[in-house]
């Protein structure tokens, strides 16, 4: 609850004009004076609005009529709970010229009440208070001005740094600014008089803060990292430095400039920086990773376009060069360490040192794969066996070698001496067991899955084999992380399995195969190395599909061709087999060959025009089936294009009748009921009484101004006739036969009449009374068995008539004015009306039996 004031705080009177327009500045109210905090600020009158300054300004046209105007404000502090009131009062000033008024002629000066915005400079020097601006009012010529402002900078944050003078609107900074921290500042000027009144519109007037280069660029990152291919060819681009300077934009305290410092190590430079965008670029022609696998480059960027009084900053570029495969693999020289198992010796009686007892040893048989070497040491002379290949023990567990030796110099045959044969010597190597890791047979195995199979499925094994006992017990196998998870196998058994459904469609699969290597462990924990190699082989995972299914068929009916894909691959799609599965259309279409993906759809016969919705399936070479939906618009048209969006659906056999074809109907059929309500009310010959009831005779008034026929248009086959009842009304003669029309609006009724064998509708009550109904409506075969012979006995009087007569009268032409009339025909062919057989008006609705009562004489 609010506390009220029952007194205002504070009264203010205002001097204005008689007439005041429409968002006027009237005055100034210093509200912090009444309360503090004034959350809510309204007026007592709407033809004034005050904002949260105390600023008060006229909402529309005001006319001080009585020379005196009060309202009053009304301040709220909802949070404290506290309300104040001001009077504030509007006093009519005739003499506006009296306030202090230097000249009491009006003249025209400059105005400057708006002048441009201020400019100062950031992190001025001063001195201080300076001066940035003058306002002045040129009412200040009439009156005596006092000029006053608010705003940052004067009384909001921060405060204090600028203030106008009283007198002369001078506008003066006390101390320096910070452009980064204010770019600006608008304030408001008011000029107003000794007693409140504001001759100006308050003035929004801008300090901008013209901006200092007092901040050096700085980079966006303490290290920018890049990389690039070794061998790149200049010009490649790899990557780019960015640095933000905090001045004012789109100024040279902003434009940057970047230059590369230095390059680590210090070789030929292999970048170039882009001076303006801080894009690096590869210029050395030739980076070897194998020679140097990263540069580090110390980048400068430096404000003003890089001259060179402008600030800079300095920042480090990482590029590392990555490898490609440019370098072939090689064998390492191999430096073979020869193993010494024996050392053979010769007896030579020839002279020692001498090429005759030299001796040269060599192995002639049981070194076939050239597992041994043996040479001669010199300085013994003796032959060194040497094992230069590893030995298999399961292959072989001893070698005999047959050594032989001969010497450097030719053997030369003494005389009376014999020959001798070559000395040889026999040596067995026992080779040693070593236990040695499982070995997988083959070293390679190729496995084929076909696709899409489910996971968990079993392709194969893989077993190693452990060369000393020639079996795989105590042999686990185990696929290393890294490589492609496709498969599982087993630890104990060797089985494998798929771990994912393998689609040649989805990502790695794309190439069909993998090679994965396996591991075999036996007990010892030596192990040995296969590859299995996975081969993903084509399934029928896909639906044949027809690509297109909307056409339009013309009257030429001629035949589509429906081509349909299936994603898989031979032997699981083509040929297709097409066949339409809805026996109601396949009566009215077939399909005809064309090759092994395509076929033709024509119709058969006389097949109505439409739209037919045609489900057709499609069986790929591997027994899948694809249902299709093909719509074919059976047009009466010549091109495609005359078709579009005028169809009828024919699906399964029923049909959809179009706008046009509807509408084509009710108007067929409403021509035709006009038609024939025409004939039955000139040329009906039966009596025809009015019977009214509830729900055919609604709205209707009847016609009380009957006459006979004129004399124009009598004849000597028009007479009157004698009526026993109360009815009135007249008739044509023709012979023996006679026919009555009795109108009255809508609801007729056909009276059956006797004579001529004439056919009549509606029945007779008995008593002579009026036709009963049950409807309002008869059957087409009712109005044409009523109607067809009267109409024959009019056009056999024309042919009987030479001179016209009876077609002048029967045959007139009308012009369609609309909606019929309710007085119904006029013509010689109608029959008297009734005059007094008014009781149907007993069966009206209950808002017309007023009106028969007051028209009927009871």
């Amino acid at each position: 609850v609010l506390s009220l004031c029952c007194e205002a705080c504070k009264k203010v009177i205002f001097h204005v004009p008689s007439e005041l327009e429409a968002d006027t500045l009237v005055g100034r109210v210093d509200l912090k004076e009444c309360l503090q905090s004034a959350e809510f600020i309204s007026s007592s009158d709407g033809n004034f609005k005050i904002l949260e300054d105390g600023s008060v300004y006229t909402t529309s046209a005001v006319s001080l009529s009585a020379e005196k105007k009060t309202f009053t404000i009304l301040l709220k502090d909802i949070q404290e709970q506290v309300q104040e009131k001001i009077h504030v009062s509007l006093v009519e000033d005739e003499k506006k010229k009296s306030r202090h008024a230097r000249d009491t002629v009006l003249k025209r000066t400059k105005r400057r009440w708006g002048p441009i915005p201020s400019v100062m400079i950031e992190n001025s020097l001063g001195p201080f208070p300076l001066q940035i601006q003058q306002v002045q009012s040129d009412t200040a010529q009439n009156y005596t001005i006092y000029y006053s402002a608010s705003g940052p900078g004067i009384d909001q944050d921060p405060k204090g740094l600028f203030y106008i003078e009283r007198e002369t609107g001078n506008i003066f900074a006390t101390r320096a600014v910070d452009r980064e921290q204010y770019p600006s500042f608008q304030i408001i000027c008011f000029a107003t008089t000794p007693d409140g009144y504001s001759p100006e519109v308050p003035l929004v007037h801008t300090i901008r803060i013209e901006d200092d280069n007092d901040n050096a660029p700085y980079f966006t990152q303490d290290v920018f990292e890049f990389s690039v291919p070794e061998n790149s060819k200049p010009g490649v681009v790899v990557g780019k430095v960015t640095a933000e300077d905090r001045d004012e934009p789109y100024t040279l305290h902003t434009t940057l400039k970047y230059r590369i410092v230095s390059q680590n190590p210090p070789v030929t430079p292999a970048f170039s920086l882009h001076g303006d965008t801080g894009v690096i670029a590869v210029l050395l022609p030739q980076l070897d990773r194998e020679l140097v696998s990263s540069y580090t480059l110390l980048v400068e960027v430096r404000d003003m376009a890089g001259q060179p009084f402008g600030l800079c900053t300095t920042g480090t570029a990482v590029i590392k060069i990555e490898d490609t495969n440019d370098n072939a693999p090689s064998f390492k020289q191999l430096q073979v360490m020869n193993v010494e198992i024996l050392r053979v010796s010769v007896v030579d009686l020839d002279e020692p040192g001498s090429p005759g007892s030299a001796a040269v040893y060599e192995i002639i048989r049981g070194n076939d794969d050239r597992s041994f070497e043996i040479t001669t040491d010199k300085n013994t002379n003796e032959g060194v066996l040497c094992v230069v290949k590893g030995l298999d023990y399961e292959s072989a567990k001893q070698r005999i070698l047959v050594i032989a030796v001969n010497n450097e110099a030719p053997y030369m045959l003494a005389p009376h001496s014999q020959q001798l044969s070559q000395s040889t010597s026999s040596v067995t190597v026992h080779v040693q067991d070593l236990d040695e890791g499982p070995v997988f047979k083959p070293c390679q195995l190729r496995l084929d899955v076909k696709e899409c199979e489910e996971i968990g499925t079993s392709i194969g094994r893989y077993l190693a084999e452990d060369p000393e006992t020639g079996n795989s017990e105590g042999i686990s196998y185990r696929i290393p992380p890294g490589q492609c998870n496709w498969i599982s196998i087993d630890e104990r058994t060797g089985e494998v399995r798929t771990i994912k459904v393998l689609d040649r469609d989805v990502g790695e699969m794309r190439r069909g195969q993998c090679n994965i290597t396996v591991l075999a462990v036996d007990r010892n924990g030596k192990t040995g190395t296969g590859t299995i190699q996975v081969f993903i082989q084509p399934g029928n995972k896909n639906y044949p599909r027809i690509t297109k299914t909307d056409y339009i068929m013309c009257r030429d009916r001629k035949p589509i061709c429906l081509t349909a894909q299936d994603g898989d691959e031979s032997p699981y799609s083509t040929p297709f087999v097409y066949r339409i599965t809805d026996r109601s259309l396949a009566s009215l279409w077939k399909i005809t060959r064309h090759n092994d993906n395509s076929v033709y759809l024509s119709p058969k016969g006389d097949t109505p025009f439409g739209t037919y919705s045609i489900p057709i399936s499609v069986i790929d070479n591997g027994g899948k089936v694809g249902e299709n939906q093909v719509t074919v618009n059976l047009c009466d048209c010549v091109t495609p294009s005359e078709c579009n969006g005028k169809t009828r659906l024919l699906s399964g056999g029923n049909v959809t009748l179009g706008v046009w074809a509807i509408l084509a109907m009710i108007l067929g059929s409403l021509l035709l009921l006009l038609i024939l309500i025409t004939i039955c009310g000139c040329c009906g010959s039966g009596v025809m009484h009015r019977h009214v009831t509830d729900d055919c005779a609604n709205h209707n008034l009847i016609i009380s101004n009957t006459e006979a026929p004129g004399e124009e248009v009598m004849d000597h086959n028009i007479i009157p006739l004698q009526n026993t009842s109360d009815q009135g009304g007249y008739g044509i003669k023709t012979g023996d036969q006679q026919t009555f029309e009795m109108v009255k609006g809508r609801g007729h009724t056909l009276e059956s009449v006797k004579g001529g064998g004439h056919q009549t509708l509606g029945s007779v009550k008995e008593g002579g009374g009026q036709a009963m109904m049950d409807t309002c409506r008869y059957s087409y075969s009712e109005w044409h068995n009523f109607t067809h012979p009267r109409l024959g006995e009019k056009v056999h009087l024309c042919r009987q008539d030479e001179e016209q007569k009876h077609s002048e009268d029967y045959l007139l032409s009308y012009n369609y004015e609309g909606k019929g009339s309710l007085a119904g025909s006029v013509g010689c062919c109608s029959d008297q009306h009734e005059e007094e057989a008014l009781d149907f008006l007993d069966q009206l609705e209950p808002k017309f039996r007023t009106l028969a009562e007051t028209c009927v004489k009871r």
